[in-house]
């Protein structure tokens, strides 16, 4: 099963490489992984999809928590969040074809970022599977090249929330 961990952490050098070296140390194998500045300068929030069992994950949550540079840990499997993932993909667009591969684009809500006379590039956000659908849907096609960022995630505002 596919868990989604948020790992909050101090925004300086030498984290991310402390972070992926417990999960090497470990033989944690990590699907995805997203890091980025939060709305506080010293802060980060990198999101962590890893594939195991419910003891696998307990593991990896753990194992994070006792990183000193690491200031909260979450679980997103079981909570009600939104996960996007974003994808740039080049595909090949012969002039006949290209009327197709624009109506395709426009079905699957992308956007055209760049246009050649060979090629369209494509950007591409939503769930994995929206993702992944789009790249099958333009396989007939030839698809050149194909760039992904990790999974981000956010707990979805509840009431019980105070901010």
């Amino acid at each position: 099963m596919k868990h989604i961990i948020s790992a909050l952490v101090q925004n300086q050098p030498g984290v991310l490489a402390h972070v992926a070296g417990m999960f090497a140390a470990r033989a944690f194998n990590i699907d995805s992984l997203a890091v980025g500045r939060t709305e506080d300068p010293t802060l980060s929030r990198m999101t962590i999809v890893v594939v195991g069992d419910d003891r696998v994950v307990e593991q990896v949550r753990k194992q994070l928590g006792k990183i000193i540079s690491v200031v909260k840990v979450q679980d997103f499997v079981g909570q009600d969040a939104v996960a996007r993932d974003l994808m740039l993909i080049s595909v090949c667009t012969p002039p006949e074809k290209r009327p197709e591969i624009l109506a395709l684009i426009e079905m699957f809500n992308a956007k055209v970022v760049d246009i050649g006379p060979k090629f369209v590039m494509v950007e591409v956000s939503g769930p994995e599977n929206k993702i992944e659908a789009f790249i099958d849907a333009c396989r007939p096609y030839g698809v050149r090249n194909v760039v992904r960022t990790g999974t981000v995630a956010m707990a979805r505002y509840s009431r019980s929330q105070n901010s």
